[in-house]
């Protein structure tokens, strides 16, 4: 089997497998213990709460450790939201929230049931054909009642990167909090919080080859929030439950790793995309790149492919070995096209003949020559026995 599905979850890299070992055995300790075994935990939380405050150029107090990139959102969001309206106090003020349409569900499905169960309003700020939100769409959106904006770093279906920063800016300027789901964008882009003027920022550990099941929620240490997970003080208060110290562990090593080693990684990874993209356009006939042709994830590679779809192409891929998606992971197997093409301007027949496939650190040059020969060939033979299929019923 050939991977390229590195957009759903990566292999564990084994230099972060060997530094979690310990904390599942002769270091097994709750950190919340004042013993020796509670204290060795502890100082293990503690070091890699302050590597990933390094790489992010935040305070390790700004730093809570999550189940995953999915809990990092809904904390962002949901508490922020509480919070504000609790500020509100007896006032009548309906609360403003700002996102995108393209946004991964863990946002979209919050703030739907924040706009349905609790009365926020939302406004959704469209994005270009390339999947593009425009900052002056951002401003423009924006009213007395606003109190949070939340953009994805890098869209998961199509690759394409946001303008982070110069939303970011606006926002500040403005002293609107800004958060956003950069869960796809932690191996690969800078992750600087200053830079990006962001006051919170979600992450997911299996996404840069560290185990699933951690995430992390970088937030500013003037930002507001009401805990959403009650129960002990872990995470100064702000997210109860016992540490998962060997995955928190694991998520620290992960992204030091991806950080460290990004500019060569991400060389190596858009010539091989490049490289894949130039010979799937040249031999299938109709097929059409989507998300924006530069500003995307270097090994992010997505397609929309008439007379195809998605879900025959991903099951026929997999028998001939090689392993791709039609986008998120997380909506795998749904009849409905993919929300994100949908509001870039993709009609739904068109939208349900969408292919990604995402690159990963350990691809050779020899499997992206193979995928660049089996893909074509599987999708032909596709197209052939749906000619066929057609033919038969008229």
């Amino acid at each position: 089997m050939i991977y390229l599905d590195h957009s759903a979850t990566t292999p564990v890299d084994p230099r972060v497998r060997d530094a979690m070992l310990p904390y599942f055995t002769e270091l097994f300790g709750n950190p919340s213990s004042l013993h020796r075994y509670g204290q060795q935990a502890l100082a293990a939380v503690d070091a890699a709460r302050q590597t990933v405050a390094d790489i992010l150029g935040a305070q390790p107090r700004e730093i809570i450790f999550t189940g995953n990139g999915t809990e990092a959102n809904n904390l962002a969001l949901r508490g922020a939201a509480f919070a504000a309206r609790r500020a509100l106090g007896a006032s009548n003020e309906r609360p403003h929230l700002i996102t995108t349409p393209i946004e991964h569900h863990a946002i979209l499905r919050t703030c739907e049931q924040l706009e349905r169960e609790f009365g926020f309003e939302i406004t959704y700020v469209p994005v270009n054909r390339h999947g593009i939100v425009n900052p002056d769409d951002v401003a423009r959106a924006i009213n007395a009642r606003t109190i949070l904006i939340s953009v994805m770093y890098a869209n998961n279906e199509i690759g394409t990167l946001e303008p982070i920063a110069e939303i970011g800016k606006l926002a500040r300027a403005r002293g609107i909090y800004f958060h956003t789901d950069a869960v796809q964008a932690g191996g690969y882009c800078e992750l600087n919080v200053k830079a990006l003027k962001v006051d919170a920022m979600s992450l997911g550990a299996h996404k840069f080859h560290g185990p699933k099941g951690v995430g992390v929620l970088y937030l500013c240490t003037d930002a507001k929030i009401l805990p959403m997970q009650t129960g002990g003080n872990q995470e100064r208060g702000r997210r109860a439950g016992t540490e998962n110290v060997p995955y928190i562990v694991g998520f620290a090593k992960a992204l030091e790793l991806a950080q460290s080693e990004r500019a060569a990684n991400n060389a190596r990874l858009r010539a091989q995309r490049e490289r894949l993209t130039l010979e799937l356009l040249e031999k299938i006939p109709g097929a059409e790149c989507t998300g924006h042709p530069t500003e995307r994830l270097p090994g992010h590679a997505s397609f929309v492919i008439p007379d195809a779809v998605g879900d025959e192409m991903v099951f026929a891929l997999d028998l001939a070995g090689v392993a791709v998606s039609t986008g998120s992971a997380c909506t795998a197997g749904s009849p409905e096209p993919s929300h994100v093409l949908a509001a870039m301007g993709y009609a739904p027949n068109v939208a349900r003949g969408a292919l990604r496939i995402t690159l990963g650190r350990d691809n050779t040059d020899a499997e992206i020559d193979a995928a660049a020969r089996v893909i074509p060939a599987t999708i032909q033979k596709i197209r052939n026995q749906n000619a066929l299929s057609f033919r038969a019923t008229i």
